[in-house]
């Protein structure tokens, strides 16, 4: 690919997308490239509903993604670095468009208000983004051989939503959404008011802890399946170390739930996402 296209995509996912940057920092030659180009694209996706603030222009922006992966796209479609560098990653690996337009149409939910309703369709918006980048990450380091990564992207890509979406509750309910599952809530007598007023209670304290417990046994699975992978593709896997850590800081925080969440620096994430390769590897 274009190395203006790489140099772009790499410094929009470290800008945007912290962790999952950090992640490719274990891998190493061609492969790192395309997993780069790959979590750019999906980065910007997932930046939609910030940009767009209203959900036709975000409608429209998806649409532009998916007519770009089917050679539809208006213009130069290459001309946008980040489709260059996907587009350029998908030719060389033979990563499947239908996928990445699955990822897309899961996306189409941030644009909305309505609340996520159950843990059925969390798993599966969770399966259709982070299990996916999970999967096709795996592809590219096995040269884009297809691969059997079902357990590992598949838990992990739950866990790590999870784990996100806990840490940016306080986030999304001042802008007035709610990413985890509703059914845990309201079955433990939280109301949406309460939420998007930012009112802590007994019930809203015993969901969110369920959700944790959740991701703990997503992560616990993962660890399982990515033991069995080959040991050449478990590198694309390393993000676990991070969001153990992180599940493991929400559970010991003080700090409410609609509190800015606690983080690792950036060097401590190196560190774990180091250390659980060389253990893997």
């Amino acid at each position: 690919m274009a190395r203006e296209s790489l140099a772009h995509a790499e410094t929009f996912l470290r800008e945007n997308d912290r962790d999952r940057y950090l992640s490719t920092l274990v891998l190493k030659g061609p492969a790192r490239e395309g997993i780069v180009a790959l979590y750019a694209f999906n980065a910007d996706v997932a930046m939609i509903r910030e940009r767009a603030r209203e959900p036709a222009p975000g409608e429209i922006r998806l649409q532009w993604w998916n007519d770009a992966l089917t050679g539809e796209g208006h213009g130069s479609v290459r001309a946008n670095p980040l489709a260059d560098a996907l587009l350029e990653t998908m030719e060389r690996y033979g990563l499947p468009a239908g996928t990445l337009q699955r990822l897309i149409g899961a996306r189409r939910f941030d644009l909305y208000d309505d609340p996520m309703p159950d843990l059925s369709s969390f798993e599966g918006y969770a399966g259709e983004t982070s299990s996916t980048l999970l999967q096709l990450a795996a592809m590219i380091l096995n040269d884009g051989r297809p691969v059997e990564a079902g357990d590992a992207a598949g838990h992990l890509g739950v866990a790590q939503a999870m784990t996100g979406h806990l840490r940016a509750f306080g986030y999304n309910a001042a802008m007035g959404r709610i990413f985890l599952p509703w059914s845990i809530l309201s079955a433990n007598g939280v109301r949406e008011s309460e939420v998007f007023s930012g009112t802590e209670s007994e019930g809203l304290m015993e969901a969110l802890g369920q959700v944790m417990d959740l991701a703990g046994e997503h992560l616990s699975k993962a660890e399982a399946g990515i033991a069995a992978l080959p040991r050449e593709l478990r590198p694309a896997f390393a993000g676990i170390a991070v969001t153990r850590a992180q599940l493991k800081a929400l559970r010991s925080s003080a700090a409410g739930p609609f509190a800015v969440p606690p983080d690792l620096p950036d060097w401590r994430k190196i560190a774990l996402l180091t250390w659980w390769t060389w253990r893997n590897r």
